[in-house]
């Protein structure tokens, strides 16, 4: 072609620019042939300038090609989605006919994305991410994910139901009888096999293709799985920005997941990966939302995380106390007593931190309500252990961690304990004999109460007064324990009262113990305090 043919000159994207025949490539593009209407000098040397052409400078070039070459071009799976979005974006869907129609062709080629391989998908989503917005504008990026979703799902349909569990990541179940390793090996290929060809994808592109799965109701397990694959493959050869962006979408993916289906084990990991990055406050607060709610599957090493740096104290309990946080609500009682052994392993780990205010002690002990525990035991022994480590505490601070303890749920081995240990303030073994007291006297108004249709001889009058009351109605209930003549069916009735008179007894003994030793206490309580040596762990 001579030179002075050359009387359109594009500039494309700042990459280069392209002198063309502009009567030629009108005729192929409607953006061209508007723009050039528009020109005031149609006639002489007219410059175009596009910033967002997709696919770039070599992308342009197809299509000058395609013009100059009436109308062909060789489409193929590499350049399909270039192609497509150029020929959109320069309107080359409005010629003369059909057979130079470029989106027209190009639209062929993706009515049979049915029959394309695995390897002809992967490459046209690989070009999609450098596309984008374009490549979703004109659904491009909608007809390839139907398409990689459709045989993902189909996979996985045909092997066995596999779901991940929610405390093990390698842990499976499934719907049928699997003997053989060979078995296993090729079920757990089938649910997983898409995983490494789509670690190529962007951040944008995995986000779309996950939304989508998730609303077609894709196995929440086998995504979670994927994303934790993902993140993991990604990070290692990752910017400081791009292990971010990562992580932050890695978090969002996941919130939208059944969360009992996630491996929880793998939740630990991502925050501690999270935690060493700057990732934003609002992705942050979900992923320990997430871990939150199911920390009754947690572990007490999940919950010993190091403190930020600059911290002084050793383990991080601001974010166990929003764990918990997340945790209460409408939470089955049996969820709720797991929770409460687990915090009372942590307080007990935590307490010898010298560095451990006593305001965020008792607001890890009180941070689970009363009925999270059966017995005070584990609380008594934490605190020991911080009285203990924090000796040089005022009585007022120590007694403000005291108040962390139900003194009417410590065992008798607790309590007697509790009597002779140097390390609580007084007021405190003062509390603890009242709590046992009230303990005892309730003990025996309810057996007092208590209705026995079968025997109108076993009620009786409790008319004692002070200390009487223990020895009185322990006496009361030896009494009537052997009084009773039950039928068979009401054996149990009876072993029930007889356990209930060996514990008024016990806890008789208790009492009187503690009234001597109190008076001994307060005699000789800074000889005691001197002298006072390390107790050993409380075994209950």
């Amino acid at each position: 072609m001579e030179d002075n043919f050359l009387d359109l000159e594009v500039d494309v994207n700042g990459e280069e620019v392209f002198m063309v025949n502009k009567r030629n490539i009108s005729s192929y593009s409607g953006k061209i042939n508007r723009l050039l209407r528009k020109s005031k000098d149609a006639t002489g040397r007219v410059k175009v300038i596009f910033n967002d052409f997709p696919g770039g400078a070599a992308n342009f070039e197809l299509i000058t090609r395609f013009c100059y070459n009436k109308g062909q071009v060789n489409i193929n799976h590499i350049n399909i989605s270039s192609l497509t979005c150029a020929a959109y974006f320069m309107e080359m869907n409005k010629s003369i006919s059909k057979t130079d129609n470029l989106c027209e062709q190009t639209e062929k080629l993706w009515d049979n994305i049915r029959f394309w391989t695995w390897s002809e998908l992967m490459m046209s989503l690989k070009q999609c991410q450098e596309l984008l917005p374009q490549a979703s504008s004109w659904h491009i990026l909608d007809k390839c994910f139907d398409s990689l979703i459709g045989r993902i799902t189909s996979s996985c349909e045909t092997s066995p139901c596999l779901s991940i569990s929610s405390s093990d990541s390698s842990g499976f179940r499934f719907s049928c009888d699997t003997r053989s390793t060979d078995s296993l090996k090729n079920s757990c290929f089938r649910t997983t096999w898409w995983f490494e060809d789509l670690v190529a994808l962007n951040t944008d592109l995995i986000q779309i293709l996950v939304k989508l799965i998730v609303s077609r109701n894709f196995d929440s397990g086998i995504i979670g799985r994927f994303l934790f694959y993902y993140q993991k493959s990604r990070l290692a050869s990752a910017s400081e920005d791009e292990k971010i962006k990562i992580l932050e979408t890695v978090i969002e993916l996941l919130d939208s997941l059944d969360i009992r289906s996630v491996s929880y084990k793998s939740l630990f990991r991502l925050l501690r990966i999270a935690l060493n990055v700057k990732i934003s406050q609002c992705c942050r607060e979900k992923l320990e939302c997430m871990i939150g709610s199911q920390l009754d599957q947690a572990t007490l090493d999940n919950l010993l995380i190091p403190s930020p740096v600059g911290r002084s104290y050793l383990y991080d309990v601001n974010i166990v106390l929003r764990f918990l946080k997340s945790f209460l609500g409408k939470v089955p009682l049996s969820r709720l007593k797991k929770v409460g052994i687990l915090m009372d392993l942590y307080l007990a780990e935590v307490a010898p931190d010298p560095y451990l205010k006593p305001s965020k002690f008792l607001a890890l002990i009180r941070s689970l309500p009363d009925s999270a525990r059966d017995s005070s035991d584990g609380v008594y022994h934490a605190v020991n252990l911080y009285l203990e480590v924090h000796s040089n505490l005022s009585e007022e601070h120590k007694m403000k961690v005291c108040l962390g303890l139900n003194y009417e749920k410590l065992s008798s081995g607790a309590f007697n304990h509790l009597a002779r240990n140097a390390n609580f303030p007084c007021e405190s073994a003062v509390q603890a004999v009242i709590s046992q007291q009230r303990k005892l006297k309730s003990l025996l108004q309810d057996t007092n109460q208590a209705n026995f249709n079968d025997s109108p001889r076993c009620s009786f009058e409790t008319t004692h007064k002070g200390s009487k009351v223990e020895d009185e109605g322990s006496k009361q209930i030896i009494l009537y324990a052997k009084k009773l003549n039950l039928s068979d069916e009401n054996e149990k009735l009876k072993a029930h009262l007889e356990g209930m008179q060996w514990r008024a007894l016990e806890l008789e003994n208790v009492c009187r113990k503690m009234q001597i030793q109190m008076t001994k206490m307060m005699k000789s309580r800074t000889s005691s305090q001197s002298s006072a040596k390390s107790v050993p762990k409380l075994c209950s």
